[in-house]
């Protein structure tokens, strides 16, 4: 009978792809489900155990900046291949899969804003493209930030996470390390400070120079910090390492970074301490 089809029990349709709605993360350390909205309004800080989850750089301005207040500067700069560097792909192949995935042309977002009304320039790292890597785009752009920030009379701010130098530009790569470090000074020079926050991971060329020569270095509770890996670094020395090494907290006690500051609590300690050294005023 029709009635008998009508109200006949219907299996439930899995659905795929597209159709499922993105609502839940799992935290990576706890493996707590973790509803998106709660997790966006902590910061994608983990409620239940407190671990950092890893943010690109659209999600690293929202969390940090004044809504509305960030004006991007970045995006003119297009890396090439100037090597024809060729391993299991081509370089431009790489870039290419890594720019759909992140919608930006290298590893870098710099723009304007302010932290609880404290005007800044401010250069944020994404790991998501090519794991971080530091090309010649991403050098250019943190020296275009630091000549920015000195021209306007802005403190600058860098945030951090990166496995390295990009071996597919080979010394180009590396050369950037001198070039941020030069870039830099313009900055104090003039008086002006200089924060850098790394966040888990921050390694390679990144920590052995612009990361790790601020007036204040900030770190993510639990981010691995250093030049080597700790795995690396236990072949090569062939002893074992102490508890929680290159970790943040680590390197808090022992004098590598200023203060381990948990990211629900970074705009306000950046307002504060921006607000000090500018002697700007801080909204409430």
């Amino acid at each position: 009978m029709a009635l008998d089809r009508f109200f006949r029990r219907r299996r439930p349709q899995q659905q795929t792809g597209a159709d499922v709605p993105d609502l839940w993360t799992q935290c990576p350390n706890c493996k707590e489900g973790l509803y998106n909205r709660d997790l966006e309004a902590s910061a994608f800080v983990c409620p239940k155990c407190g671990h950092h989850l890893r943010l690109d750089a659209s999600q690293r301005v929202q969390v940090l900046l004044d809504e509305g207040s960030f004006v991007q500067l970045s995006g003119a700069v297009h890396p090439t291949d100037a090597l024809a560097f060729q391993d299991t792909e081509s370089y431009p192949e790489r870039l290419k899969r890594a720019q759909k995935k992140t919608g930006r042309p290298d590893a870098i977002l710099t723009g304007t804003g302010a932290v609880l009304g404290v005007p800044l320039t401010l250069a944020v790292m994404d790991f998501a493209f090519s794991g971080g890597s530091m090309g010649s785009v991403v050098g250019e752009e943190i020296a275009r930030a630091a000549e920015h920030a000195a021209r306007h009379g802005l403190p600058l701010v860098i945030v951090t996470a990166s496995g390295g130098a990009r071996m597919q530009e080979s010394a180009l790569s590396l050369m950037q390390m001198a070039k941020t470090t030069v870039a830099l000074e313009t900055l104090a020079e003039r008086g002006l400070p200089y924060v850098s926050v790394l966040t888990d991971p921050t390694t390679g060329g990144v920590t052995a120079s612009f990361a790790t020569i601020a007036d204040v270095i900030l770190a993510e509770p639990g981010a691995l910090i250093g030049f080597a890996g700790p795995r690396v670094i236990q072949q090569t020395i062939r002893q074992s390492l102490p508890e929680g090494f290159q970790r943040a907290e680590f390197l808090l006690s022992h004098g590598m970074v200023d203060a381990v500051v948990d990211r629900r609590e970074q705009r306000e300690y950046l307002a504060s301490l921006l607000g000090l050294l500018t002697r700007r005023e801080v909204s409430a």
